[in-house]
């Protein structure tokens, strides 16, 4: 990929729009644009001129634009750049393009202006990943989420665990390479202590995982228990609308029903399931079926148990056989029983799907159970993908063998390898070192004009 021509790309969604935006990056990008520009004021860096688009052979009017630049290396990707608003018609954004080709422009691939972005210095990886995150966010949290970790809040917690080993490292290179100018060499107790200090920040920031992957990606919740409980009336509270029909016919749901609502911000996937019981017929039976391999696919299910009643054998069952996973337990239509429930299971939430009593409880409990009381959603910096878990993994294994080395009184040459392995891993975290078919995928995954 040649970073020092001038590419050119539609920045805004495919489809027709109120306005559309197309971008220039590069040396060349001022003179490519020039021709096809009618302004009524010179272009400044940092302000916006309106003015009209021309075929540059006629001087024939296409549309009325509005024409902003950014000069280097004040600009997204520290290159000269320039972004035409036009009205969003594909027909004309898309002339535009061919306009700016023509005159020396190159078509952008997906990603490469943030990735001419990271590599000019102005982002680092994990802030060029969050431009991705804050495109593709589903809720507004999700959102919030990508803007922190935009303004560098990964990084910035990683730099003092990074500064740590790195201090590390020097005392014992100095200790290896001085020890004929009486250097001291570090003594063991001294190097398990500080690997120890810098692999504890490495495991709360592991830690930190299971939140951001579930902020990130959402989480699958399904709604089980025999028919007529409550699941679909249930199911509609927490959707908010008439999602899934209700009667009171038992075994009304035959198939799975899912919605994906957002609860404390994270998307949540819920699947409304058949009622679990003796199948009476081979459609009810299918879909009892279906809620079985809802029940292993969910990342937490909710057992909903009618409160009025005591425990069926198959309540029993159905509890169970969910014990192992994340599960919550939900005695509804207490509408009918009040407080005088005949069972409660410990930590169940008590609701009424018809009045709506509980539904609030339910939401902020299911929100404590994936980790949002954990003090995670609290901590700013978090890691949000498998890449980064995996490359935080690795660095702690490194030090792990580290301690190993120091305590079988390995020389500390051999010692300094996996302390630099272990360093080298946090590095690629935020692409200090990252290979070139790494970046590719990565950026390979974001939207062209971006």
């Amino acid at each position: 990929m040649n970073l020092d021509d001038t590419i050119v790309a539609i920045s805004t969604p495919p489809g027709r729009g109120g306005i559309g935006v197309v971008r220039l990056a590069g040396a060349e990008a001022r003179s490519i644009a020039a021709p096809l520009l009618k302004l009524g004021h010179e272009l400044q860096a940092g302000r916006a001129v309106f003015g009209e688009l021309v075929e540059p052979s006629t001087g024939e009017r296409i549309d009325e634009v509005v024409v902003t630049f950014f000069a280097k290396p004040h600009s997204y990707t520290t290159d000269d750049l320039i972004e035409i608003s036009a009205h969003g018609s594909p027909i004309v954004l898309r002339h535009i393009v061919e306009l700016a080709l023509e005159r020396g422009a190159r078509l952008a691939e997906p990603g490469e202006f943030t990735m001419r972005a990271f590599l000019n210095g102005r982002i680092d990886l994990t802030q060029a990943e969050a431009v991705r995150d804050l495109i593709d966010s589903q809720t507004l949290y999700q959102a919030k989420v990508a803007a922190q970790q935009l303004e560098g809040a990964l990084s910035k917690r990683i730099q003092p665990i990074k500064q740590k080993l790195v201090e590390l490292i020097a005392l014992m290179e100095a200790g290896v390479d001085f020890a004929e100018d009486d250097v001291p060499v570090l003594a063991s107790d001294i190097i398990l202590a500080r690997v120890a200090e810098v692999r504890a920040g490495l495991a709360e920031l592991q830690r930190s995982f299971a939140y951001g992957k579930l902020v990130h990606e959402g989480l699958t919740l399904a709604i089980v228990g025999r028919p007529n409980v409550g699941k679909s009336s249930l199911f509609n509270r927490l959707v908010e609308r008439e999602r899934a029909i209700v009667t009171a016919t038992p075994g009304t749901t035959r198939d799975l029903v899912s919605e994906t609502v957002a609860i404390g911000g994270i998307p949540v996937k819920l699947v409304d399931t058949a009622g679990i019981r003796q199948a009476l017929d081979e459609a009810e039976s299918i879909g009892i079926r279906k809620s079985t391999e809802a029940i292993a696919d969910a990342d937490m299910v909710l057992v909903v148990l009618d409160a009025a009643q005591p425990l069926h054998a198959e309540d029993e069952e159905l509890l169970g056989h969910v014990e192992s996973r994340t599960a919550l337990v939900v005695m509804n239509k207490i509408d009918v029983c009040g407080t005088d429930i005949p069972v409660r299971p410990q930590g169940a939430v008590t609701t009424s799907a018809t009045t709506g009593e509980g539904i609030a409880e339910l939401r902020d409990e299911i929100l404590r159970r994936v980790g949002g009381e954990t003090g995670a959603q609290a901590e700013a910096g978090f890691l949000t993908n498998l890449r980064q878990s995996s490359l935080v993994t690795n660095s702690i294994r490194s030090l792990e063998a580290a301690e190993a080395s120091t305590r079988a009184q390995v020389p500390h040459e051999m010692i300094l390898l996996d302390l630099y392995g272990s360093l080298r891993q946090l590095d690629e975290i935020t692409g200090a070192t990252t290979a070139d078919d790494i970046l590719n995928l990565i950026f390979g995954s974001f939207c062209i004009g971006k």
